[in-house]
């Protein structure tokens, strides 16, 4: 079986892959690995926040927990899996990058990836 540190580098040797972190749902990195120019760290700060919210909407519109989000932003995507109630996996994305095979993969595998967390 993979390690978190191995689930993370084949993350992000994909084509288009800016940054990969597995944290905790306080925000707090686990396992990252991204380009020079991105503070993974900061990023991953500001996550918690948006599964926050996103449970709360989907509890209202009767849609259950936050199981997978892609924000879409003028320069890049940003993909959140939930693995766990302690787990989130965020993985930055080039503009060009092949979202749909990446959600493919995430979806079949993620109780996998979350047992290794």
């Amino acid at each position: 079986m993979p390690t978190i540190r191995e689930l993370v580098a084949a993350l992000r040797r994909r084509e288009g892959v800016e940054a990969v972190a597995i944290l905790g749902r306080d925000g707090l990195l686990i396992e990252g690995q991204s380009l020079p120019q991105v503070d993974v760290e900061r990023v991953s700060a500001h996550v918690p926040s948006i599964v926050q919210w996103s449970d709360e909407l989907g509890d209202a519109a009767a849609r259950g927990a936050l199981q997978v989000a892609v924000l879409q932003f003028d320069r890049g995507l940003a993909v959140l899996s939930c693995f766990s109630p302690e787990a989130v996996l965020l993985v930055l994305v080039q503009p060009n990058a092949n979202v749909g095979e990446l959600l493919y993969e995430l979806r079949r595998h993620r109780a996998n990836m979350a047992a290794l967390v």
